[in-house]
């Protein structure tokens, strides 16, 4: 299934995309895509539907987050190999974990804004891992039972914060608009296999990024079971991946980072796709 929320900010309401691409109401049977819906029974309760008795939802419609209610935003950091080469830094012998704040979380098509003073705001797209069950200590052949689906993700950076100031890279990846997240929850059996997805980004039309999670240091099941073993992964959590290369902070000759008015655009095989313009 293709789970999404649709309406203004704060104000989505459930919907599912069918086969042929259209988009129809979810209201009618579940309040909300939260933690208890997308669970294991929630899904199978959705899954049971058949898409042609929803209400069809017409015209231009705002995509939120897939998920709402997210209680943890987990980053993995230099999960690619050639994007640790471009950021001068060894591949890690343990996944590199930090939080984005809940508070970034935005629809995928919202336009994101620069802090003021940013001189080095930056562009990643991600896999997006949604949790569906609790997740504490599990093994890494039990992690994937624990994903309710995936999502794209742009882990907006900026460097200097990120880098520059301080030891935690936390600071340089939550401000307000920098996590946005969708169109759409895609359910794990939906995907298959998370890591055989070709994944892109482009600025302003221009390709920038263009690769593949096969090329992941850590998989996806080898990343829940690691995160687990620190903290309870709870539904509706998200935890996002890594980055291939490409990013502005490996650019060639030299780094060149956002400015009001670019527009990136970006997606992932099977997940969608997203664009907003930097203001």
């Amino acid at each position: 299934m293709k789970l999404c929320r649709i309406g203004d900010a704060g104000q989505e309401r459930p919907a599912l995309v069918d086969a042929d691409g259209h988009i129809r109401d979810l209201s009618g049977h579940v309040a909300n895509l939260d933690g208890a819906a997308i669970g294991p029974d929630g899904l199978a309760r959705l899954a049971a539907i058949d898409p042609a008795t929803l209400p069809l939802i017409e015209g231009p419609v705002r995509y939120g987050p897939p998920v709402a209610g997210t209680r943890q935003f987990v980053a993995i950091g230099l999960n690619y190999a050639d994007h640790a080469a471009e950021s001068n830094l060894p591949i890690p012998a343990e996944p590199v974990v930090f939080n984005k704040w809940v508070s970034c979380i935005q629809g995928p098509n919202d336009p994101v804004t620069i802090p003021a003073g940013s001189r080095k705001t930056d562009w990643e797209v991600e896999l997006g891992v949604i949790i569906g069950s609790t997740a504490h200590n599990v093994s890494e052949a039990d992690a994937l039972a624990h994903v309710a689906g995936y999502c794209v993700v742009d882990d907006v950076s900026e460097r200097e914060w990120q880098t520059e100031r301080g030891a935690t890279w936390d600071k340089g990846k939550g401000f307000p608009t920098f996590g946005p997240v969708g169109p759409w929850l895609v359910t794990a059996d939906e995907v298959g296999d998370p890591q055989a997805l070709s994944m892109w980004l482009d600025v302003n039309g221009n390709r920038k990024q263009d690769g593949s999670t096969k090329t992941m240091i850590f998989t996806v099941a080898q990343i829940v079971s690691y995160v687990s073993q620190f903290m309870t992964l709870l539904p509706g959590d998200i935890i996002t991946t890594g980055t291939p290369p490409g990013v502005g902070l490996g650019q060639k000759p030299e780094p060149w980072y956002l400015k009001a008015g670019d527009v990136v655009t970006l997606g992932i095989e099977k997940l969608g796709t997203q664009e907003h313009k930097f203001v």
